[in-house]
């Protein structure tokens, strides 16, 4: 009996947890066969190269962070405030958030890679749209809204500032309820 190959699934989940720790310059064969305690041959059973490693990295992350959600959130249903949470909670899983982070980063130095974010970022703020023009119907509003959304979700784990006594958490939770418009987290409401 042969040597069983390691499968392609954990060449890519290794890919992708030392893109979130150290950034694509750390994603080398080398040290993806060294973390998964085998030899570099068995990726050239999957891989034609580095590149092509970090493409299905970037399938794998589109996937996960898009398509899986949309499907789980649809799934799931509710209304549109708790799609918008669930959609929420697992694009920004301890799983996708610090790759999310680190493919923001790369998309910085790499045009190919800025355009996938600009994509996978397109059909994030689509979601958002569509269930908030389910309770908003002004437009302009919906944009606003959308990105305020967004912005909150990916530019909290930027911010250092502190909130004059209450906690991020706290605040994030406010700001959240004003962008959704949520009549059950009003100042004064049970």
């Amino acid at each position: 009996m042969g040597a069983l190959r390691t499968p392609r699934e954990k060449w890519i989940d290794e890919g992708l947890r030392v893109l979130a720790a150290s950034g694509v310059d750390a994603v080398r064969v080398e040290v993806l066969a060294k973390a998964l305690g085998v030899t570099k041959g068995g990726f050239y059973g999957y891989f034609s190269d580095r590149n092509a490693l970090l493409a299905a990295m970037l399938d794998t992350w589109e996937r996960e962070s898009v398509d899986e959600v949309v499907e789980r959130v649809e799934r799931e249903g509710g209304d549109a405030r708790a799609k918008v949470r669930l959609a929420g909670l697992l694009t920004l899983s301890e799983r996708l958030l610090p790759v999310d982070l680190a493919v923001r980063d790369w998309a910085r130095r790499d045009a190919a890679v800025a355009e996938r974010l600009r994509r996978v970022d397109n059909r994030r703020i689509a979601l958002l749209r569509e269930q908030i023009a389910t309770f908003c119907t002004d437009p302009d509003e919906v944009e606003a809204r959308s990105l305020l959304a967004f912005c909150l979700a990916i530019g909290h784990h930027f911010l250092a500032a502190e909130h004059d006594g209450r906690s991020p958490a706290q605040v994030r939770a406010r700001a959240a309820a004003i962008i959704l418009d949520d009549p059950r987290h009003r100042p004064g409401t049970t």
